[in-house]
């Protein structure tokens, strides 16, 4: 059976360090196989060593990680959009509920404003991909 070469990073205690495979320093880095069938220690300057040893970097993991990101940040800030118009809303019945002066004006900028947001609602891009607030909404109830 060969020796695979993908190995896992572990740390050990201070009271368990040995000396590093290389340069013999005392180390509490050990790398270890999958399978943990075999080891040894290496020293946190040959883990840096390019030559020596490279990471695997898992990059769905990250890609996935950087959009949940992103998507958290649009639902507050749609949620913070929510709540100011409810505030204000509010506001405005409380100021006066038998007064209701309307201009054309203030009739336009509302209409303008809701539909801006109901594109909001409907569409969200997403690096160069459009994704709807259902799919949206049904991704996040996968989780």
């Amino acid at each position: 059976m060969a020796l695979s070469n993908i190995w896992h990073l572990r740390t050990v205690a201070e009271s368990s360090s040995k000396p590093c495979y290389v340069c013999y320093k005392p180390t509490v880095s050990v790398l270890i196989t999958p399978d943990n069938k075999d080891f040894f220690y290496a020293c946190r300057g040959h883990l840096k060593d390019r030559g020596f040893c490279s990471p695997v970097i898992d990059e769905a993991a990250k890609k996935k990680e950087e959009l949940d990101r992103e998507i958290e940040l649009v639902k507050k800030d749609y949620e913070e959009k929510l709540a100011k118009k409810k505030k204000a809303k509010d506001k405005k019945d409380s100021k006066g509920e038998g007064q209701e002066e309307k201009t054309e004006e203030a009739a336009a900028q509302k209409e303008a404003e809701k539909e801006k947001d109901d594109k909001a609602r409907a569409t969200i891009f997403f690096n160069n991909s459009c994704v709807t607030a259902d799919q949206l909404a049904l991704d996040q109830s996968n989780f």
